[in-house]
Parts: structure tokens; sequence; C-alpha cells
């Protein structure tokens, strides 16, 4: 490889042009100075004002902070056998196959195996050789290596036990005295305050990048049991499962996700809270897995228009949409259309809240429930399962209807029609109308086509005629909500009802 260097003439002349140039402007200005007579003494009215002393902060310095945690950053690397089917594709239609097949000898027959390698990072957690990364990170590798910061030395690392829902994955490898990462307080973050991120982006071992804190808290799609800290620190492919760092030296999150449509960075990260990580660590460490509570709902945020359709000032709590039968929740009580407000104490100022707090409860524990039922506070008490193995939601599909005994409801501006037998058996619904349509004021209420209603607030209903009755007892101009189902899955909409 050549690296071009600019001509010698022109660096060599750079430095001549810019000192005539200065000299230049110094010479204009000592030509061009006039001649002051005598200074006077000041007096009250030739005195100009101070001008106000202004500060900038300068970023930090972050060498220390490298030093410190720079040797306890370790690059993961991980490796995996890829079968490839290399028989020759079968394409006769294809003059090119003819030519092929003539002149060209044919690849072996079958399958070839292939090592595939990925790269990513980490960090020592403790002296025993137990590293932090992303289940990500390692996810399907037969062989995971880890080269220690400023070594050449690969040491093989076991797989602990890896935590797809929160991305959190524990290594051991076989060494002790290991430099150690300082672990810091994620709670304690706020945003605009300076961060740095130390890993193997690209492969370039123990590189550091920063920036700030642009938020906490944050929720993300699919993401149920993380609140994570978004920053603007470029963070690329090989970034993962490397350590977040304050300006103390501490960690305080692990780099995880990245916003990005070129699949690199893009000014938007996503790092796990320590304390989330050590504590799926700890179980990992002990159990090999980790246990989590449940309760057996289905939720969904509150809106302004929900919270006037159920009687609420506020938008808080967690909106209850579905009870599995035979759960924690059903046998506490719940019941769909509840708002749940505080759940073991802690007021629930946004539904995703939730998962996590239930999630942190061991199974088996009674804990005590704030709910919001037709118009009043009431307290239940719910003794919380054990969730099984995690895995990503699937999306829910649309569930196809009829057209026969088909409705207009006016006020509503919906185009409904009765479920088949078939069709409610297949659901496990007793009754359902299904939405054919969505008009006028309510076409951008997130109502679908193929969703279909089954209660309306806390009601349930039996017939076209009871879902009539239980519209017609709201004024014109105030709102209600509908219970949907929609695939698997179940949703309040909140609806405006008009003059019919």
């Amino acid at each position: 490889m050549h690296t071009r260097h600019a001509p010698a003439a022109w660096r060599w002349r750079s430095a001549p042009l810019m000192a005539a140039t200065l000299l230049t402007l110094t010479a204009c200005r000592a030509a061009e100075a006039p001649t002051l007579d005598p200074p006077m003494a000041p007096t009250a009215s030739t005195v100009a004002p101070a001008a106000p002393v202004t500060t900038q902060a300068l970023p930090p310095d972050f060498t220390a902070l490298m030093k410190r945690v720079g040797p306890a950053v370790v690059n993961v690397t991980t490796r995996r056998a890829v079968a490839i089917n290399t028989m020759r594709p079968d394409f006769p239609d294809d003059p090119m196959f003819d030519f092929f097949r003539r002149f060209m000898p044919p690849p072996p027959s079958g399958q070839r195996e292939f090592r595939s390698e990925g790269v990513g990072s980490g960090f020592v957690i403790d002296a025993q050789g137990h590293i932090l990364t992303n289940a990500h990170v390692v996810a399907d590798a037969d062989e995971v290596l880890v080269r220690l910061a400023g070594s050449q030395r690969e040491l093989t690392a076991k797989v602990m036990g890896a935590d797809p829902p929160t991305d959190v994955a524990l290594l051991k490898v076989d060494a002790t005295d290991l430099p150690v990462a300082p672990i810091g307080d994620a709670a304690a973050v706020e945003p605009g305050e300076w961060v740095a991120a130390i890993g193997s982006p690209f492969g370039f071992a123990n590189t550091i990048t920063a920036g700030i804190i642009s938020a906490t808290q944050r929720s993300l799609p699919d993401e149920t049991y993380v609140p994570f800290i978004q920053t603007d620190v470029a963070i690329n492919p090989g970034n993962s499962g490397g350590p977040l760092i304050n300006t103390r030296g501490e960690v305080v999150g692990i780099n995880s996700q990245i916003y990005s449509r070129t699949g690199g960075y893009m000014g938007l990260a996503f790092a796990i809270p320590i304390d989330v990580a050590m504590g799926v660590a700890d179980q990992l460490r002990k159990e090999g897995r980790v246990t989590r509570g449940r309760l057996g709902i289905g939720i969904q945020p509150v809106n302004e228009s929900l919270a006037r359709a159920f009687g609420r000032e506020d938008t808080r709590g967690a909106l209850v949409t579905s009870v599995e039968p035979g759960s924690a929740a059903q046998r506490g009580a719940l019941q769909v259309g509840d708002v749940i407000l505080q759940f073991n104490g802690k007021a629930l100022d946004n539904a995703s809240t939730l998962p996590r707090l239930v999630a942190g409860v061991a199974p088996g524990t009674t804990v005590p429930l704030e709910i919001w039922r037709q118009g009043r506070r009431q307290q239940l008490e719910v003794t919380v399962d054990a969730a099984p193995v995690a895995s990503r939601n699937q999306a829910p599909g649309n569930t196809p209807g009829p057209r026969a005994g088909e409705s207009d409801t006016a006020r509503l501006g919906l185009h409904v029609s009765e479920l088949t037998p078939a069709q409610r058996r297949e659901l496990g619904v007793d009754f359902g109308l299904l939405v054919n349509d969505v008009q006028g004021d309510n076409a951008d209420s997130g109502l679908r086509p193929g969703d279909v209603i089954v209660a309306v607030n806390q009601q349930r209903f039996g017939s076209l005629t009871e879902f009539r009755r239980l519209l017609d007892a709201v004024p014109d101009g105030g709102s209600l909500a509908v219970l949907v189902r929609r695939g698997e899955a179940s949703l309040y909409v909140p609806l405006d009802v008009n003059a019919g």
C-alpha cells in the first residue's frame, strides 16, 4: 500500500509564505499606527464599563480514564462453523448453463463447512476472570476467544450464560489477577453528562470515543426489560459489549445497540444500564440462567383519549388488555380494563415500567397492587409466577373475517360484522365484531380493518344489539375505548362518539 504525501516543494514553500504574510501584516499595522496625545487622567464620563467575564466549559481530558479502565477492556472474537451448499444450481433454460456444464468442471457436490468469525468487546468485572459482553456477540458461537488490552495472547473463554431479553452474556477465562473495571451507578447519570466508550470498532482494539448522555430510561421496540441509556458516543460494529464510562472512570453501561440507516454510527447509541447487567450476571454466575417474575397480562399505555374514556384525570399507569387463564393476574382478580397505578408500592408513571418491576420480583412473592376500576381506586394482592424462557415477541397477524351480518355504526364511523362461530372458536372469544372499515373522525384512531372488537371500556357484549346499547349510553361528543383483538394481541383503542 502506498501513502500519498504532499509534494516536497509545497511543504517547504508553505512556511516561508506564511512568514512573509505575517511580516507584511505586522509592517502595515506599524506603518499605519496613529500618533496619540499624552495620556489624560480618566474621568467618570470616560471610564468604560467592564465587560462581563465569561468562562467556557472545556471537554474533560479522558487520558486518565483510558489508563484506568482501558486495561480491563477486552477484544472478543467468536468462531462458528457455517455449512454452505456448493452444488451447482440447475437452470437448464439459461443459455449460460450449457456453457458452464460443457467447459467448467463441476464443484464438489453437497455441503462445505466454512469458519465464520465475529468481533465484539467486553470488560473484566472481577479478578477471577469473569467478563461481561453482549448476548448477541456470542450467540451461536462454537468458540469464544478473549484478548486483553496490549496483549497478543488469546484466552479461550467459557460462556457461563446468556440472556437474550437483556442482551447480556457472562464469560469466564482461566486467569487471575486481571485488571478490573470499576463499576459505577447507572441511576446517577444525567442527560448532558460526558461519557466515553472503549471497544473494538471494526476490530480496532482498545479504541476510545466520547460524547454525552442524550437521554435515560429510554424504551425501545421489542425491548421489555431494559431502560436504555441513550448517548451520542460514536459506536460502530465491534463496540458491542464494551463499557460506557463516566468521567470518574466508572462503568455505567454496556454498549449494545445503535440506530442507523447505514449500519454505522449516526449519533444514536444505546447502552444497557450497568445495574441491570450486573443483576443478570449474578444470576448467570449462580444459576446459568435468569429467573423473572410474571403476571400473565397484556398491557398498553394510557393516552389522553383513553384516560377520558376510563374517567382518569392523568395518563399514568398501565392499562390491562388481556388476562391469561390460570395466570397470577387471574388468581389475583385482575380484569381487562383495569389500570394498574402501583406495583409493589411503586407508582407507574408509564406502562413500560411495569414489566421491569414485575421481572425483578422473585417468583412466589406476593405483592400489593393499586388499580383503577369502574371510576375508583382499589387494592389487590397477586402472587407472582415464574416467567418461561423469554423470546422476542412475534408480530401478530391479521384476522380475516366474513362479510355476513354486516352493520354500520354511524356514531363511530365503523362498518362491522359479527364473527362466525368458527372464528369465535379460533380467537377464543364468546362474541366479537369484525371491523370492515373505519371512516370519519375515527379514521386516524388506530383502529384497522381486520380488528375484532370484544368489549367497550370494561364491559363485554354478546350481540350487536348489546354493543349498540353500550354505545347509546355515551353522549354525543364523548369518547369510549374499545378492546380489540389483533391477531394474538389485545389492545384498547379510544374512539370519539359523534351524532348519528
